[in-house]
């Protein structure tokens, strides 16, 4: 029961939705570095987890991850609010 309110609330199965997110957060982020959009000061604590994988070889995960983290500053507060104002309606 509490399973189908989390289903319903999140508008998909959990899993589901959060791949949805990923990738629209990857497409969002892309669409915003092309724009020359740049909010990742935001994440600055985050800008040595990310340079540490970048030494080790692991560029690609950093380029993915700040495309996520871009398009992700965008995406999951307006998901929310558009989650939270459509559940009010009900």
């Amino acid at each position: 029961m509490a399973n189908d309110q989390l289903s319903r609330f999140l508008g998909g199965s959990p899993a589901m939705v959060l791949v949805r997110l990923v990738v629209l957060s990857v497409i969002v982020g892309v669409i915003m570095a092309a724009l020359g959009i740049d909010p990742r000061n935001i994440f600055e604590s985050l800008k040595g987890l990310v340079l540490g994988l970048y030494q080790l070889g692991f560029g690609a995960i950093e380029s993915v991850w700040g495309y996520f983290l871009l398009g992700a500053v965008i995406v999951i507060p307006l998901w929310l609010i558009l989650r939270l104002s459509s559940g009010l309606r009900r």
